[in-house]
């Protein structure tokens, strides 16, 4: 039987906000955002929100009577998703998702990467240890979000200057997700409770490469791009620079590396290198050109 009552915690991040929005266009389900007490963050109409201290005491109380646990905390909040599940197996959740979204923490090779990704692979580790027949989990895999990072920019693809960053020439292929997938897929695994059950899913909208984006992009806009050439080792290197120098936006390559870069054993083509999830849960794939189309579209 599909759950019903689901409680989103970090709801006002950007991934959590795409999570809510799948859901409330599921229309299926009755939706609680958990929501810290001194946090201004607005929600849309109809939507629950619990004002919490975090307390153990208080995110059991908020649990209470829910089927789903949510986690879209960001990389601040990933040290607290064990007090979560510890809170959600009292509270007598049946179903705890943790803040995967994005690359897979069981690669190593992203591991290597981003080391505080380990947190998330110990979170999985720990939910094993605590999945019984009342209480399961599912994870899921989603790499980068494609619309989600051309739109913003974080993939390095400025629709303003028409400029691109492209690593160690282009080629390599990977996947990665648009958020309306991303929404869908977290939907489906509430509706499909017993396929989802304690397992870590991939999914992907699009399989390319920075140089089939770059030349979508190009036939959108009607313009040649300036392309800025690097490698992984120039990346790599002046991430950890900045890091070693406090700058935590030296972490933002890191994670377009788990993406882009040649890291020997990083498995960052879902399509090749993982077993997709995207027939379990009703994913489509989706054209790179008709994203970057609408994306661009949207950018004028």
């Amino acid at each position: 039987m599909a759950y019903k009552n689901v409680v989103i915690v970090g709801a006002s991040g950007s991934i959590g906000k795409i999570i809510l929005k799948g859901l409330i266009t599921a229309g299926e389900f009755d939706i609680t955002v958990l929501s810290r007490i001194d946090s201004s963050a607005t929600f849309p109409s109809g939507i629950t929100v619990y004002e919490s201290e975090f307390t153990d005491s208080d995110l059991q109380s908020a649990f209470e009577g829910q089927d789903v646990v949510i986690s879209a905390l960001g990389a601040a909040g990933l040290g607290e998703q064990k007090k979560l599940v510890d809170a959600a197996i009292r509270a007598g959740v049946k179903r705890f998702l943790p803040s995967e979204f994005s690359s897979s923490s069981q690669d190593a090779a992203v591991l290597q990467l981003l080391p505080i990704f380990g947190q998330k692979r110990e979170l999985i580790e720990y939910l094993k240890t605590k999945q019984s027949a009342a209480f399961s989990w599912t994870g899921i895999a989603t790499s980068l979000l494609f619309d989600w990072g051309l739109r913003t920019g974080f993939l390095e693809y400025d629709l303003t200057s028409k400029t691109a960053t492209i690593w160690d020439g282009g080629n390599k292929r990977f996947t990665m997700t648009n958020e309306k997938a991303l929404g869908k897929a977290v939907a489906a695994v509430l509706q499909k409770p017993e396929e989802t059950a304690n397992k870590y899913l991939f999914v992907s909208s699009v399989e390319t490469t920075q140089n089939e984006i770059l030349a979508a992009l190009e036939t959108a806009t009607g313009t040649r791009w300036a392309v800025n050439n690097t490698t992984t080792e120039e990346q790599v290197h002046a991430a950890l620079q900045r890091l070693g120098a406090g700058d935590f936006n030296g972490a933002y390559a890191l994670v377009r590396a788990t993406c882009y870069s040649c890291t020997p054993g990083l498995k960052s083509n879902y399509a090749t290198d993982e077993v997709l999830s995207n027939e379990l849960l009703g994913l489509k794939p989706a054209s790179v050109a008709e994203t970057v189309k609408l994306v661009a579209a949207l950018s004028k």
